[in-house]
């Protein structure tokens, strides 16, 4: 197998340990046996004919089908939010397991085209607040949750109007906003959000299984923590706004709404009535991904599941890992341009400051490295892209050629580079199998990536200016280094693969 059969292999392994129904399944259970009880990790949960379920993000009709087929007749009544055209996608791709049975007691609402809020999400959120708001102290609550969660549960604090919200979010994106500073200021605005969902279904007892789409899983930041304590107040929120520059252009509603929010967060004991459970993650996938990596031969190392930051840097910092790797297996590892690649890619990791990497373990564990074994680092995240042009990519993509452009100047830059006597592969592809608003889940690019674009007249430094990998990487060698797997129906952020291995000598 190549190295790009590879990569693809452990991307579809790690996608597939966090699809929704063995999550969901390793989770919970049913004891029909005497009086019924629902099992959530290891806590009991009496069912007496007063079970519902809400949901809402882009994993959640698998993990509503797999809560179904467990839950039977004791299911009285379930709402959930999914993403536009993601029934009709599953079932075109023969995924059954993810549908919902026929007759099923659980209403599914389709909404937020391209991950962002519109009317019909704003309609579901509202039948879902009408049924937590209906349930009483007997009701047991099942809410399921995943990332895409926030612009499935649009509920605008009054007066603030939908149109108003989403523009501000835009906005904050564009300007290269992390997901936790977006999710910070939609909670300040939401009636569901920062814990609203919860508040409304007291005094019912409120289980939640979430899938993290976040880095480092923080319960009140995955799809803006509906049913988790905020940790942050209306002043975070204005911290936020003010450093992109938009504190003195709000709405009137906005700045309505913001000025009457409590100056404190929420106290976690109006919140105990909720257990809130991680069921899938990152780490989960790239676990599952080192396992398969290992059993193919590869000497393999994970980096990080909390891999962010602007995608320039991060692709720099990747390509001083790809640098690292083939002076070693040239045994150049301790000459002067080793010196320089290591003090570079300290520069690097002090500037990112990625939770979880430890450069210094990092080096430690590069070090063992050797060419008699091909090398594969693993990590995970999510990157952010700062927009400059009108192109169409996502980080992904954009990531993934700007690793291709800054191997192709390392090895212009040094003469007798070791890269030319390496096989090279990364791979950055988003686990929900979307990559902005293109049909692709991210692409995959090599050393040759750049000379290949340039034998076919493609100036690669035009198309990163605009922001224009898509098309890019659809016009170099027919769409061949694109990766495309359709919707997966479950979403953990991003994952990242470089494999290495030294050239046969002929």
């Amino acid at each position: 197998m190549s190295l790009r059969e590879h990569a693809l292999a452990l991307f579809r392994s790690a996608v597939g340990t966090v699809r929704p129904a063995p999550m969901l399944k390793r989770a919970v259970t049913l004891r029909a046996d005497g009086c019924p009880q629902l099992l959530v990790k290891g806590r009991a949960f009496p069912v007496k004919g007063n079970l519902y379920l809400v949901g809402f993000g882009k994993a959640v009709l698998g993990m509503a089908a797999a809560a179904e087929e467990i839950l039977g007749e004791h299911l009285m009544r379930g709402i959930i939010n999914v993403p536009l055209g993601i029934q009709e996608s599953l079932q075109r791709a023969g995924m059954q397991d993810m549908l919902l049975r026929p007759h099923s007691r659980i209403e599914v609402i389709e909404g937020a085209r391209n991950n962002l809020p519109d009317q019909e999400a704003l309609r579901g959120a509202g039948a879902i607040r009408d049924l937590a708001e209906g349930l009483t102290a007997d009701d047991l609550l099942l809410v399921l949750i995943s990332g895409g969660g926030s612009a499935l549960l649009p509920a605008p604090t009054p007066p603030v109007l939908l149109e108003e919200k989403e523009k501000l979010t835009k906005m904050l994106a564009s300007r290269g906003a992390a997901i936790q500073e977006l999710n910070t200021v939609r909670k300040a605005l939401s009636l569901l959000k920062g814990g609203g969902l919860a508040r409304l279904a007291y005094p019912a007892q409120v289980v939640s299984l979430i899938l993290s789409d976040v880095i480092g899983d923080p319960l009140d930041v995955i799809a803006s923590g509906p049913t988790a304590a905020s940790s942050h107040s209306v002043q975070d929120c204005l911290q936020i706004l003010d450093k992109y520059k938009l504190l003195t252009s709000l709405p009137k509603s906005v700045e309505t709404v913001l000025s009457s929010s409590p100056a404190s967060p929420t106290s976690l004991e109006d919140y105990s009535h909720v257990f809130n459970v991680i069921i899938g993650s990152n780490t989960l996938a790239l676990d599952e991904a080192k396992r398969q990596a290992e059993d193919l031969g590869y000497a393999t190392l994970v980096l990080s599941a909390a891999i962010c930051g602007e995608v320039s840097r991060v692709s720099a910092l990747y390509c001083q890992l790809i640098q690292l790797v083939c002076l070693a297996f040239a045994g150049l590892r301790d000459g002067p341009l080793g010196d320089e690649v290591r003090a570079k890619l300290l520069q690097l990791a002090a500037e990112l400051e990625i939770p979880g990497l430890n450069p210094a373990e990092t080096l430690q564990a590069l070090r063992g490295l050797g060419p008699d074994r091909p090398v594969c680092i693993l990590a995970g995240g999510e990157t952010t892209v700062q927009l400059q042009g009108s192109g169409k990519g996502g980080r992904n993509q954009e990531l993934a050629l700007r690793v291709g452009l800054g191997l192709h100047r390392a090895q212009a830059a040094e003469a007798g580079s070791p890269l030319g006597n390496c096989e090279i592969i990364f791979l950055s592809g988003g686990t929900d199998g979307q990559d902005g608003p293109t049909a692709a889940a991210g692409a995959f690019s090599s050393l040759e990536l750049v000379d290949e674009a340039r034998r076919e007249g493609l100036d690669v430094e035009a198309f990163l200016s605009n922001n224009d990998s898509y098309t890019f990487f659809s016009q170099v060698q027919h769409g061949h280094h694109l990766l495309v797997t359709g919707l997966t129906g479950t979403n953990v952020m991003d994952i990242q693969a470089i494999l290495i291995r030294a050239k046969e000598r002929s």
